[in-house]
């Protein structure tokens, strides 16, 4: 199972949004995770830094492909512009993979 984190900054002030829009998040969306072999998907908060953190059971290439691939991905982070800025990988389409540095099982 490869890994897969990222990081973003949320908006000041845009905490509570924030957290609504993911508990509120849109079930074409899980879908589309689903379909990439997105599992075990996490999001950390730390003041103003997010952390995420999910495990790709096809692969980070696969996953990375579905979400470029996918409008209603493209819709997802056009909504989510206003709470968040996050870098988008011009090659995957994706959040730019955090290079790991430790790893104990």
């Amino acid at each position: 199972m490869e890994r897969y984190a990222w990081k973003a900054v949320l908006k000041d002030g845009k905490k509570e949004e924030y957290v609504r829009r993911h508990n509120e998040i849109w079930s074409e969306m899980v879908d589309v995770l689903k379909e990439a072999g997105i599992e075990n998907y996490s999001i950390w908060l730390c003041g103003n830094e997010l952390f995420g953190y999910y495990e790709c059971s096809k692969g980070i290439a696969f996953a990375g492909k579905v979400q470029a691939e996918s409008l209603i991905v493209d819709k997802w982070n056009e909504y989510m512009k206003d709470v968040m800025d996050m870098p988008i990988d011009e090659r995957t389409g994706a959040q730019p993979l955090l290079e790991q540095v430790f790893y104990l099982k």
